[in-house]
């Protein structure tokens, strides 16, 4: 039998499916070969007696930091609410900080990366975690380099994740690295997940979350993107709306928003032609020509691009059975020339 150890770190408020989640996977290669392969699962808690996830269940771990543990081949750190009252535990970040050294590999999944953080592991590391904190961990940790749209990522012997169910996705990388890809494929079957999940993160996050001081020219010319996305905007006709040249629109916009014009627009059309695949039955094209984009080629060009899955297959995945929003099914507009692409 091939056995490996591995420590699964808990903290009061952690997200419990961030352990449940991936203890499942690696138990199921028990089972599905015969007792021939296992993974010997144990928890570590930061502090003493039963700790609470953030769900209110509560776990008593098998050992806490402050005990001796038997060498792991892999450490995992689950994210969740409490991540962010255990940051200044110097106990914790000198105990991952000697794990990381000694151990094969160590994970953090969703927020925990920031625990890696605050034990300086990120340093020139590329590292990922959930759509909802990568502004904030790029911004508390400026060494790190912050992929905010993947799901998972390895960097070495350093592995992070998205949030929540992304520890089955890391746990299925795992298997695979430790008992092959027909494994992998088994437990993903098993639990009805796929082993490789399509697309990244922004197919569930919300594309437009720079925005403008309010009542500023810019915020308005955000506004008026927004309700006129049809129409064939250009720098040039945009820069002379707002009484001013093409370079000091683009130069001011990207000063404001974070994020430049063209690029504002073209992820405002994609959030809107997400909605127009979730909410209504137009065909791709009829939604080509209502956001703004020049042809059904652009938008699956862009789509694509932009988050790593095709509209059709988006539409398949998270189409809603109950279209229920008039505002979604009223008359498409005249087709148009041309975009900002």
């Amino acid at each position: 039998m091939r056995k490996i150890t591995v420590g699964m770190v808990l903290f009061p408020g952690f997200q419990l499916l961030d352990i449940a989640g991936p203890r499942d996977a690696f138990a199921e290669v028990r089972i599905l070969s015969k007792g021939e392969c296992e993974y010997e699962i144990l928890t570590v808690g930061t502090t003493r007696g039963t700790i609470p996830s953030s769900s209110g269940l509560t776990i008593v771990p098998d050992r806490t930091i402050f005990d001796p543990c038997p060498p792991f081949d892999t450490v995992i750190l689950p994210g969740g609410l409490g991540i962010f009252q255990v940051l200044e535990d110097s106990t914790l970040s000198e105990w991952l900080v000697r794990q990381h050294t000694s151990c094969r590999r160590i994970a953090a999944i969703c927020n925990g990366v920031f625990a890696f953080g605050a034990a300086g592991m990120l340093n020139n590391r590329t590292v990922t975690t959930h759509w909802m904190d990568a502004a904030r961990l790029s911004s508390m940790f400026p060494k790190a380099k912050v992929e905010p749209d993947l799901i998972y990522l390895k960097d070495g012997g350093i592995y992070s994740t998205a949030g929540v169910t992304a520890g089955i996705d890391l746990a299925l990388v795992m298997i695979e690295e430790d008992f092959g890809k027909k494994m992998a494929l088994d437990v993903a079957k098993y639990l009805i997940v796929y082993v490789r999940r399509a697309g990244g993160q922004s197919q569930f996050s919300p594309l437009l979350e720079m925005q403008a001081a309010g009542d500023s020219q810019i915020q308005n010319l955000q506004q008026y993107l927004l309700d006129n996305l049809h129409l064939n905007h250009t720098m040039a006709s945009l820069a002379e709306r707002l009484a001013m040249s093409p370079r000091n629109l683009s130069r001011i916009f990207s000063k404001e928003c974070g994020v430049s014009l063209i690029a504002f627009l073209n992820d405002a059309r994609i959030d809107a032609a997400r909605r127009y695949l979730e909410s209504t039955d137009h065909s791709v094209g009829e939604i080509a020509k209502q956001c703004g984009f020049e042809s059904v080629d652009a938008l699956r060009r862009i789509f694509t691009r932009r988050l790593r899955i095709s509209p059709a297959d988006y539409r398949q995945r998270f189409r809603s059975n109950d279209i229920t929003r008039p505002e979604l099914q009223k008359p498409l507009r005249p087709p148009l020339t041309g975009s900002v692409s």
